[in-house]
Formats: C-alpha cells, structure tokens, sequence
C-alpha cells in the first residue's frame, strides 16, 4: 500500500483541485482529507458521510459546585483569565493546563477530555473519503491528521487498496508534518511566484529532513514562464522531479463551482496534462495507472457514457 500526500506552502495554489482530479484518475484508492483546519474536498467528490466520530484531545476543567468552597484560589492562579469567581467564564482561553485542579484546596475541580470536533467517514464518487472537522479556536489539529490518516490506511488495508491519495493541510507546521510523516510520496503543488518559489524550498527542506521523497507540479505555469522555467531549474539541480506544468484555466474555478474536477469539464489542455502527471506519479510510486488498461482510462475521462 502507497500513500500519496499533495501539498502547498499556503492555500490557494489548487492543492484540492490536484489531488481530485488525481483521486478521479486512480482506480483504486482511499481518499484522506487532511486539511482539517478548512476541508473541502467532500464539496467536489459528492461525498455522502456514512459514520460521525467525536474527537477528543486536550483537556478543560469539571468545577463541581457542590464541593467548591468559594476560595478564588483558582481565579487568582489562572494566567489566561480563564476563571472568574469559580466559573470557567472564557473557556476559549482555557489551556488546559490544570493549575487550577492541582492547587484546588478543596478537590473541587477535575481535568476532562473536551470534545474538539469530529472525523467522518464517507461514500464518494471517487470512493472512500475519510475526512474530518476542527472544532472553532482548538488546537490539536495535527492530533487530529494523525486519527484521519490513521483511519484511512485502515479502511485501505481491510478493502485491499493499493493507494491512499491524501490532500494534505498547508504551510510546514505540525499539521502538514503530521500529514507527511510515513509516506511515499510528497506532491508540492506550487505557483510560479516569488512567494511560491519560496515556499517550494521550505517543504523541500521538509520532506528532506524525512527522507521523503518528493515531486513537483507547477500550477498556473502560464502566467509567468520566467519564474516557471526558474522552478524547473532549481528542482533539476536538487534532483526533483517535475512531474507536472498546468496551464493557467479557468476551467479550475468553473469545475469548483460545479462541485466537480477540472478532468470533468471541457478542457483539453489540462486534462492532458493531469493524466501524464498522474502516470509520472503511479510510475515512481511503482502502483498501476490504471484498472485494466486504455479503456479505463478513457471512461475515467468520459464517466458518462
């Protein structure tokens, strides 16, 4: 089983986009929304959710009103003015860090696990989707990619698929680290931009600190080819592979809208253009590009007839 992670220094470089039209073309897989914090892949794979999991990290205090002895012991220890007059007044302020239970003189106050969303499992056009929902103002979300990627390999090992694709959280912090950890493959999803470029190098530092191998594809290549031939460049000196260059279409923003992928709407150009990148990807992760050969492959380019 190989896992296929798509990631990108910040939002908005068409990471989702990429990793459904990739997810489209797979012929078996399980999808893994990692993006906890914001996901929206289940908007553009019809996903019907079939099971509803709480998720629980972090703690929060339990005062029992009828042990507390109004001391204001914990009002005064609370850094985060969490606690006013034995009330847990701001709870969003709360770190759960316990003071206030350890010095209660009178036991009054217990540390419990708080709810901080939910995970989901469910049917999609494309499959399998095991996604997930951050509560508001919570941490823990690279606690919470860990539970969903750990959901997926399971529900891939018991349906014997040979791939999970995973649309993985932005940036290079704990959740994109979370995400990456143990896979095959990294797919950067990057702009031709300054910014872009500099993020590029960001998750090359990375992957590489992992020992984990990545490739490269240049979304919007079109709009400017000078820092596009510059990507190219500097991924050919450090041994990265390019493995795809869109071109810049509106056919992205339409399919999204549409609630589909850019391989489902009229586009020839970047329909080409994901179905080479996405044999370049199935041929160094060494897992078939298709189900049973040329026919699949165009009923997956025409699924309605």
């Amino acid at each position: 089983m190989k896992e296929l992670v798509v990631v990108s220094g910040k939002g908005g470089t068409g990471k989702t986009s990429i990793s459904a039209a990739l997810a489209f073309l797979a012929p078996q897989k399980v999808i893994v929304d990692c993006d906890v914090d914001a996901a929206n892949f289940h908007l553009v794979s019809g996903a019907v959710i079939r099971e509803t999991h709480e998720f629980k990290a972090g703690f929060e205090p339990y005062i029992d009103k009828d042990t507390c002895i109004n001391c204001g012991r914990c009002t005064e220890l609370c850094r985060f003015s969490a606690i006013t007059a034995g009330v847990v007044t701001t709870p969003l302020n709360c770190e759960g860090c316990g003071v206030c239970a350890f010095n209660c003189p009178a036991h009054a106050i217990s540390m419990k696990e708080k709810q901080a969303g939910h995970w989901f499992i469910s049917d999609s056009r494309f499959g399998k989707l095991i996604h997930a929902e951050l509560g508001l103002a919570v941490e823990n979300s690279g606690k919470l990619v860990s539970k969903v990627r750990q959901e997926g390999k399971r529900v891939a090992e018991a349906q014997h698929l040979p791939l999970i694709i995973t649309d993985g959280p932005p940036g290079i912090g704990c959740p994109a680290i979370a995400a990456l950890s143990g896979a095959n493959l990294a797919l950067a999803a990057v702009e031709p931009s300054l910014s872009g470029i500099h993020d590029l190098q960001r998750l090359a530092d990375l992957t590489a600190h992992f020992h984990l191998p990545m490739a490269v594809c240049i979304n919007k290549s079109t709009l400017h080819p000078e820092n596009t031939q510059h990507i190219i460049s500097w991924c050919h000196d450090r041994e990265i592979s390019v493995v795809g260059q869109l071109p810049y279409s509106d056919s992205f923003r339409t399919a999204v809208q549409s609630g589909k992928t850019v391989l489902e709407v009229a586009d020839t150009a970047a329909r080409e253009c994901i179905t080479e990148m996405w044999h370049s990807i199935a041929k160094q992760l060494n897992i078939p590009a298709t189900k049973s050969g040329i026919p699949f492959f165009r009923r997956s380019l025409n699924p309605f007839h």
